[in-house]
């Protein structure tokens, strides 16, 4: 048993885990956003567009000029999702996400409660996801990412981020 739970403890601390559970983290945020900014922007997937969804801007969520909070939005969304995702300028954008899912619960769905049938919802999904955009603009985007990429190539692989942890 001790044996055991030694080996789960140490796994926090191996290089590799935490750059994949943020990679994973990533990918994850990443398609949700860029599913629902592209709902609410270009109408995929089967979305609104942003006619329909500033109706659901002005009259629930109250933000006028609706078209540009609904354009605001999406892209902050979409964009930001898109940036999270391949890691390249993804503490910008998850910053942006975090911000995003904030403005969300300010405007619809702080007053629905936790969990609700009414239109917006209820706020236990933006705060999970505000959550994990808040862990990754503070920790960063990991090794598997294309901000780790660009500064392998400005600086060389010496002062990689692997490189920086092991003290070498």
């Amino acid at each position: 048993m001790r044996d055991t739970y030694r080996r789960v403890a140490e796994t926090k601390d191996a290089l590799v885990t935490r750059d994949v559970a943020l990679l994973v983290g990533r990918l994850a945020l990443a398609w949700i956003f860029v599913w629902n900014g592209s709902r609410t922007l270009f109408g995929w997937f089967g979305g609104p567009g942003v006619h329909q969804a500033s109706v659901f801007y002005g009259t629930i969520a109250g933000l006028h000029p609706a078209t540009f909070f609904t354009v605001l939005g999406g892209s902050i969304e979409f964009f930001g999702g898109i940036a999270v995702g391949l890691g390249i300028f993804g503490r910008l954008g998850a910053a942006g996400l975090a911000g995003d899912m904030a403005m969300a619960m300010i405007t619809v769905t702080f007053g629905n409660g936790m969990a609700s049938a009414a239109p917006g919802g209820g706020y236990e999904l933006n705060l999970a996801l505000a959550a994990l955009a808040l862990v990754i603009a503070l920790v960063g985007t990991g090794c598997f990412s294309l901000d780790a990429w660009a500064r392998n190539l400005r600086h060389g692989p010496a002062t990689s981020e692997i490189t920086r942890r092991q003290g070498n």
